[in-house]
């Protein structure tokens, strides 16, 4: 049973590394803005993005016809790596996207990530145990292996946002100006963002006093003091479907002297 069970560990790391592989190649990542933390300037930097892609492809392929213990050894510290580098992520920078799937995976970094992540490391360990090549695995396994990586798999796209992503490529596109834009999204994506954390403490109040929508966007505005000086500070959450963005501006405040405030909705 442990054969078995070590055995199908080694197709489903193949599995992972090779689509992880061919994911990051095909589809391609927007680079970080510029100011951005070097951490994310670091996973979205494409040279390094394709030199990852083809170190798992290596390890994959290498799992196929290679039975060496340095290979499954290999294998394991990458998923070890990769499950830190989600760790610092959910912690540091959450709305980042891991990067596992190239930009398939630009989704918030959660738990079921780390999970995912961990979950593959947990594998690669107990791949150690396998006496054969993926091949030869693949070649002599019986039904309960086929099952076994069937079921691993099934769990890792459960655990995955990258197959929504994918299926949103081939959906129909709704214009960002007229997508539905809920006001807790643009929350979840405010919040989780480099720009609130830069000014959270300048917030008199972490309500907004106006809010309102204009085309890609909907503008934030919050009483502030930087100072002695009374600002409101507008944040501009982006409402596009996938890879939203935040931008800021500090601007005076409305005195009495300077009339009544213009009337603008809040749309969701």
């Amino acid at each position: 049973m442990i054969e078995i069970v070590s055995g199908a560990q080694v197709l489903f790391l193949t599995a992972v590394l090779l689509t992880a592989c061919a994911a990051k190649l095909v589809v391609r990542e927007e680079p970080a803005p510029a100011g951005d933390e070097w951490l994310l300037k670091l996973r979205r930097n494409r040279r390094l993005a394709v030199a990852v892609a083809l170190a798992e492809g290596g390890l994959g392929l290498a799992l196929l016809v290679s039975a060496h213990p340095a290979v499954r050894i290999a294998v394991a510290a990458w998923f070890a790596a990769a499950t830190w580098v989600v760790g610092e992520l959910l912690n540091r920078r959450p709305d980042a996207g891991c990067g596992c799937f190239g930009g398939l995976s630009t989704a918030r970094v959660g738990r079921r990530g780390l999970l995912r992540a961990a979950g593959c490391t947990v594998a690669a360990i107990a791949s150690l145990h396998a006496s054969g090549d993926g091949l030869a695995i693949a070649a002599g396994a019986p039904a309960m292996t086929g099952l076994l990586v069937a079921t691993e798999l099934a769990l890792l796209v459960m655990l995955s946002p990258e197959l929504g992503a994918l299926l949103d490529r081939y959906r129909a596109i709704v214009p960002c100006e007229a997508r539905p834009s809920p006001l807790a999204e643009t929350y979840q994506t405010l919040h989780a963002s480099s720009d609130w954390r830069e000014h959270r403490s300048a917030l008199r109040s972490t309500e907004p006093v106006d809010v309102w929508r204009e085309g890609c966007w909907r503008l934030l505005a919050y009483p502030a003091r930087i100072g002695d000086e009374e600002l409101e500070i507008v944040f501009a959450v982006s409402t596009e479907q996938r890879h939203r963005a935040v931008r800021v501006a500090l601007v005076e405040s409305e005195t009495e002297d300077s009339g009544p405030t213009p009337f603008r909705p809040v749309l969701a």
